[in-house]
Parts: C-alpha cells; sequence; structure tokens
C-alpha cells in the first residue's frame, strides 16, 4: 500500500477531533443538535486552518443516521460513504478551475432534483473567491432561495473579494490560526501514534514555522521524519532540514550590528550562505527575534508570554540592556519590509546584505524613526575620536618620561589665583590645539572670561556649540589639559551667548584685559 501523508492520514473525522476552531465547532453542533441547520455558510480564514475539513464534517453530520451529540457517528452507511468519498450527497467543487458561469448554471440545474439518500446535498465550494463577477450573478438566485434539502457552504483565504451581496446571504465563520501549543500538542500525540520519537524543542520551532497552520505543521514534520527515518528528530535536525538559523547566529548577528561591525555582519551572511540556509526563512525569525527582544526590552515579567528557554530568556535579557528601543523598532520595520521583498526577489543575499548594512548605518536613512539612532551613531565616533587623543597624549608623555606609567596618587594641585588664570589665558590658543577633534574646532570660535578667583569661562557663540564642549568629558579633557600646562587646578565653565545679544553685554573679555595678540584659525 502506498504512503499516506500526516495532514491525509490523520485528518479529523468528528467534530472531536478539529484542534483551535472550538468557537465555530460548538455553533455547528448546537444547530444540528436543535435542527436549526442554515442554507448557506461562508468559512474564511487562512490555509490550513480547517475550513474544507469541518465542512466535510458538516456534511456527515447533516445526513448521519445517528448522529452523536450533534458530530457523525462515522459508522453509519452515509457517514462511510461521504468519507469514501462516493456519496452522491456531497459535491465538491473547486472555484480556482470551475469559476465560469457555465459550471454554476450546472449547479442550479442540478440542486432541482432531491438527494437520492440521506436528507441534504450539500454543496461544498472551495476557494470560491475566485468565482468570475458572472459566476458570482448567476450563484445569487440560487444562494438566495434554495430548496431545502440543498446546502451550500463557501470555503475562502480572500473574503474581502466575495461581493457584498453573497456575504449577506450567509452565516460567516472565520477559522482562527491555530496556536503554537495546540500544534505542538496535536504534533506530539501523532507521534506518540506513530511511535517516533521527536525533541519538545523540535516540534515547538515546526509549530512556529507552520505560522498558524496545522496542514502546514504536519506536512513540514513529515518532510522532517523522512530526512531523518528511524532516527530521533531533534531540534538541529529540523534546523537543518528546514534550511533554518539557531538563535545563536540570531545573537552574533545582532551583536555585530549593535557594534555597527559591518564586515562582521557580512561575515555571518556568507556561513550562512555556504551552510545553505534559506535567506527567507532567515529574515522571518530574525524579526521573530527582535520581536522577543522588544517584549523583554519594554515589559517585566515576560517570561510566561515568551516560548524560549532558560538559556535563551537569559541570552534576551543580556541583549536587552545593550540595545534600546528605537532601535529594535527600527531593525524591525527593515526586516518587515525585507520579508515582503525577498519573496519576489531574485537577489536574495544582495537584499539581505544591503538591510543589514541600514542596520549597521544609521545615516543612510532619512526615516523620522532613525534620528535619534543616527544620534547615538555620532556621538559613539566623537567619543571614539576623544578616548583615540587621549590614548595618544598619554604615549606621548609614556616615551618622553621614557618609564612606564606612575601608579603613584596625583598630588592635589593647589587653587589657582588670578594670575594662574591669566597664565591660562595666554596659552589657551596652544592649549585648545591639544584638544579632540569635535572640541578643538568649536573651541577655535570661543572667547574667555573671568567667573571667580579660580573659575575661567569659555564663552562660545552659540547654544549648539556650547552643549558640545560643556559636555562633562569635554570639559574634564579642557581642565585636564590647563593642568599639566601650568601645574595649577583652573575650574572650567561652558556658557553661551544669549540670543540677540553680544558678548560684550554680558562677558568681560579677559584676553583683551592682558593685551594678548590673539590668533583665530578660521
Amino acid at each position: 500500500m502506498s504512503y499516506t501523508a500526516l495532514y491525509r492520514k490523520f485528518r479529523p473525522a468528528e467534530f472531536g477531533d478539529v484542534k483551535g476552531q472550538d468557537h465555530i465547532i460548538t455553533t455547528l453542533r448546537n444547530q444540528i443538535k436543535a435542527k436549526r441547520i442554515g442554507h448557506a455558510y461562508l468559512f474564511c480564514g487562512t490555509r490550513g486552518t480547517g475550513k474544507t475539513t469541518v465542512a466535510k464534517i458538516f456534511a456527515k453530520a447533516v445526513n448521519c443516521e445517528r448522529p452523536v451529540d450533534g458530530s457523525p457517528c462515522g459508522k453509519c452507511e452515509m457517514c462511510r460513504s461521504i468519507a469514501a468519498g462516493t456519496s452522491m450527497n456531497v459535491i465538491e467543487i473547486d472555484a480556482a478551475s470551475n469559476n465560469g458561469v457555465d459550471n454554476i448554471r450546472e449547479i442550479r440545474e442540478e440542486v432541482a432534483y432531491r438527494p437520492t439518500e440521506g436528507r441534504y446535498k450539500v454543496y461544498i465550494i472551495d476557494e470560491v473567491h475566485m468565482l468570475s463577477i458572472g459566476a458570482f450573478n448567476a450563484l445569487l438566485k440560487t444562494l438566495e432561495e434554495p430548496p431545502e434539502y440543498v446546502i451550500f457552504i463557501l470555503a475562502t483565504t480572500e473574503a474581502h473579494k466575495i461581493p457584498i451581496t453573497i456575504l449577506s446571504r450567509c452565516q460567516h465563520y472565520d477559522f482562527r490560526r491555530i496556536s503554537i501549543e495546540t500544534i505542538t500538542d496535536r504534533m506530539r500525540e501523532l507521534m506518540d501514534t506513530e511511535q517516533v520519537e521527536v525533541e519538545e524543542k523540535a516540534l515547538k520551532y515546526i509549530a512556529k514555522a507552520a505560522d498558524g497552520s496545522m496542514r502546514d505543521a504536519l506536512s513540514l514534520l513529515d518532510q522532517c521524519i523522512a530526512f531523518y527515518l528511524g532516527q530521533k528528530l531533534t531540534y538541529d535536525n529540523v534546523l537543518e532540514v528546514l534550511g533554518a538559523v539557531d538563535t545563536d547566529v540570531f545573537s552574533r548577528l545582532l551583536r555585530r550590528v549593535i557594534d555597527r561591525d559591518v564586515s562582521g555582519v557580512l561575515d555571518v551572511v556568507e556561513d550562512l550562505v555556504m551552510q545553505g540556509r534559506e535567506l527567507s526563512q532567515l529574515a522571518a525569525d530574525f524579526t521573530w527575534y527582535l520581536r522577543n527582544l522588544l517584549l523583554v526590552k519594554t515589559s517585566d515579567n515576560i517570561e510566561d508570554v515568551l516560548d524560549v528557554s532558560t538559556e535563551n530568556m537569559m541570552q534576551l535579557k543580556e541583549e536587552a540592556q545593550m540595545v534600546e528601543p528605537d532601535m529594535l523598532f527600527r531593525y524591525i520595520r527593515i526586516f518587515s519590509e525585507l520579508s515582503g521583498q525577498l519573496k519576489y526577489a531574485t537577489q536574495k543575499r544582495v537584499m539581505l546584505e544591503a538591510a543589514l548594512i541600514r542596520l549597521c548605518t544609521p545615516a543612510m536613512e532619512t526615516a523620522p524613526d532613525t534620528l535619534l539612532d543616527r544620534i547615538r551613531a555620532v556621538e559613539e565616533k566623537l567619543e571614539k575620536g576623544a578616548d583615540a587623543a587621549a590614548n595618544a597624549r598619554e604615549r606621548i608623555v609614556y616615551v618622553n618620561a621614557d618609564s612606564a606609567p606612575d601608579n603613584r596618587p596625583k598630588p592635589e594641585l593647589p587653587n589657582a589665583i588670578p594670575e594662574d588664570v591669566q597664565e591660562v589665558v595666554k596659552n589657551f590658543r596652544s592649549i585648545a590645539d591639544e584638544a579632540s577633534g569635535m572640541v578643538r574646532g568649536y573651541l577655535k570660535k570661543a572667547r574667555l572670561s573671568l567667573g571667580g578667583d579660580n573659575r575661567l569661562l569659555v564663552v562660545l557663540p552659540d547654544i549648539l556649540s556650547a552643549s558640545a564642549v560643556g559636555r562633562e568629558d569635554h570639559v574634564r579633557e579642557l581642565e585636564e589639559l590647563i593642568e599639566q600646562k601650568i601645574g595649577k587646578k583652573v575650574e572650567v565653565e561652558v556658557r553661551h551667548v544669549e540670543d540677540g545679544r553680544h558678548f560684550e553685554d554680558t562677558f568681560v573679555d579677559i584676553e583683551q584685559k592682558i593685551n594678548m595678540e590673539i590668533t583665530v584659525e578660521d
């Protein structure tokens, strides 16, 4: 006997076997028990959620000779013939290939004849949204006033394409996506029946990859079992068969992106491509990974919501401290757009690499949600520049001293007196030239004033330059340069000239007071 696929072998035969659609099953069973059966039903929902299966069970139930609690007995002659597909009472029509007016006219002619056996003739029209406008119009009158022994069940994945005149004549049932837990439980039950050993983690990944479709989940499970026939099906086996990527790779990829390491990111992509991973699946799974990270970042006690292991949860919590929510929103937006584009792309790798480079270099984007990340990237560059300059100065000092740095505590410097401040003013331009890149540029436009016995006011022409120079680390850098120059501690305070005013209106120019020649580079 030929092999039967899992989704066909274990197709539900009665209402009790249908999983994840309790709101529909309960309603249909109550209608059958109360003999309040409608004449037209519309079943909507994504693929693999049970629309056609429930339609066939319903057709059996309304014709069953001995129904049990609104469900078909499965043993009477009518149940057996419908299950075998030999009954003349249940007519299945594929609207994708029978979508013309003539096909519907045949139905109109057939409904005039009573069923040869049983109580109802049931017409199941699958993918009904594929019917032409003419076919819908031909169906309209029959659907509105069918004979008492006829039931129409229309099934579709795209209810919005059906004319409102058809919708208004049907009882409308929405089939929900089946939860990961429900799909996992069903697969575990079937694997026990088939006596196949499968890791729980593997079943959960397959359930997540099925995206709410029980049929897709069983098809994927069938594929994985066939590849590792006779062996225990592990999580790693499933990743290999489906061309998917482990979460450790996502963690490595995310850390490269956070570090803005473009070459490192491209190395990860190269490894995945050489392993034969499916890039569309990679984009979808990475988006899901970012979603989990966002939940951990923005919510407390999220462990019960996220279906991840303890080790992965610890990893997510660690990475949540490394990234800001606005960055995650931007990453998710870019990869959500990428997932849709990869379906039709011929150069998937190029598009994936371009998206990752966009994550690493926010300056390439102009979207509003990129602003904070762009500012953050500029600050990181400036901090790296300041650190490099500080390290360079330390190296120069060590070379001049011709010895290793002395770890002894620095002596407390005496407070400067005005004469010492004057000494700083005379040497300020040479001191400023030793500052780090951005600070050095702003200080070329600075003017000096006195704020007390040992306080030097550095006055900038606008608030933007003052806020940059006035950062705590930049002020500390300037104070250290002064200490190195004169051997005294001078407190530096950064101010700016208010809008609409001149420097002379608020401050005393002490450079002019001591008659110093000033050379300011443009």
